[in-house]
């Protein structure tokens, strides 16, 4: 694994998490109550021996940066770093990154001034956990130019992804981009023989998803973006039209994995982890994922009824609050007889003290966090919301996509963005 470098692709808009993504970048979104997107694959890395990273940014990233400098500290005396490459004009270039393998060119000179044979991309948009040693040996096994992860799909799966076909050798001869017609389908269905030996017959999984995890020869990277210097998107542009030109091997994964890609998803994803038995861990022996360190105090219950959640560091959760099937981040503040269910609460940045309090009741702000008998369901509450007393968040009229000056509706739940305010007795 010294022989690897890693470059994490972290500089989208993000569009499909906003709200979340309104003062942030896509890989500072929290999950999980205390954690971030970033720490997913930085953790993969670190625990795969890999201690190499390059995080490429651009579009709000300020607290992803200060998230990552105050997280992953290395040995001084190791060769383990995490270093941002945020977007920048330079003699060559003026632009901001255009797609994935136009960021991957406008840092090529830091790749070049880097001796790895090897160049794994990850993209900071996903939860799963991988042992990446198993797919570098598989790709120096298989003597390919690049290797992809691929995991098997339904078909309702396969619409909102890229799916290849291998032949005989494991070898990617065919990538579609959300195939959507019966003919693309067919084409695409992994055969039952092929099924049958990996033991994935009858399970329905019968298409294999690009993870968007790859390994490339490092030289092989080099020469296929300065043969498409107009090219913009790693996959589309770069990876499909050379299926033929170069041996593109796939590496396939059988573990847990959700792309965050959406609200639905993203909401879905988190109230799973607070369910008896989580899909996925974040302490396990396999892998710990880490995040930052802080210095809370546990967080205090005072006489709740709480199913299925889970509560972060620093919580005060006031009586006779019942929470259901939830995700509570650091710090949040729940009042007295308060109702959530189904909910994501990022939680807070900072602890409110009594005299912040005093202070903003004078400017008719409602205190952070949730006030007394609020109701809120099916919702997520982004960090830092002011949720007064007696609020309703239940949309009783199903809305499916809306959008208020407080709110944002996407696929029928209810975000309440960053810093937001909810004043006493509202209804959304």
């Amino acid at each position: 694994m010294q022989d690897v470098v890693s470059l994490i692709l972290g500089g989208g808009r993000g569009a499909p998490l906003y709200p979340l993504t309104k003062h942030r970048s896509e890989p500072a979104v929290p999950i999980a109550g205390k954690y971030r997107l970033i720490d997913i694959p930085i953790s993969n890395c670190i625990n795969s021996g890999i201690k190499r990273l390059y995080v490429l940014t651009q579009f709000l990233s300020v607290s992803l940066h200060r998230h990552i400098s105050n997280t992953y500290k290395f040995d001084p005396f190791s060769s383990g770093f995490v270093e941002v490459l945020a977007a920048q004009q330079t003699n060559e270039t003026a632009d901001w990154y255009r797609g994935t393998a136009d960021a991957i060119r406008q840092n090529l000179s830091t790749l070049q001034s880097d001796q790895a044979s090897h160049v794994l991309i990850l993209s900071a948009d996903q939860l799963y956990r991988m042992d990446l040693r198993e797919l570098i040996q598989t790709h120096r096994a298989s003597r390919a130019a690049v290797t992809v992860a691929v995991l098997p799909v339904h078909r309702h799966q396969a619409t909102r992804l890229g799916i290849v076909r291998l032949d005989e050798q494991n070898r990617i001869v065919e990538l579609v981009e959300k195939p959507h017609t019966n003919e693309q389908f067919d084409s695409l269905r992994a055969p039952a023989a092929w099924l049958q030996r990996r033991g994935l017959a009858g399970r329905g999984q019968d298409y294999l998803a690009n993870m968007g995890i790859y390994v490339f020869n490092r030289q092989v990277l080099f020469d296929l973006l300065d043969a498409q210097p107009q090219a913009t998107d790693l996959v589309r542009e770069i990876l499909a039209p050379n299926l033929g030109a170069h041996a593109i091997q796939s590496y396939l994964f059988h573990g847990y994995w959700e792309d965050l890609g959406s609200i639905k998803s993203y909401h879905e994803a988190n109230l799973a982890l607070a369910s008896p038995t989580p899909p996925f861990d974040f302490y396990s022996p396999d892998g710990v994922i880490y995040t930052r360190r802080r210095n809370l105090p546990a967080s205090r219950v005072h006489g709740a009824h709480v199913e299925q959640c889970l509560i972060s560091d620093g919580c005060l959760i006031g009586a006779g609050t019942r929470i259901e099937r939830c995700v509570i981040g650091i710090r949040t503040r729940l009042g007295q007889h308060v109702t959530l269910r189904d909910t994501v609460v990022n939680g807070a940045d900072r602890m409110e003290m009594e005299p912040d309090r005093l202070l903003n009741r004078r400017h008719g702000l409602p205190d952070l966090g949730v006030g007394d008998n609020s109701i809120i369901e099916r919702a997520i509450l982004d960090k830092d919301c002011r949720i007064g007393a007696n609020v309703q968040i239940v949309n009783r009229r199903n809305l499916q996509q809306a959008e208020g000056d407080n709110y944002v509706i996407r696929d029928g739940i209810v975000v309440i963005p960053n810093g937001a305010v909810v004043p006493d007795g509202s209804v959304i």
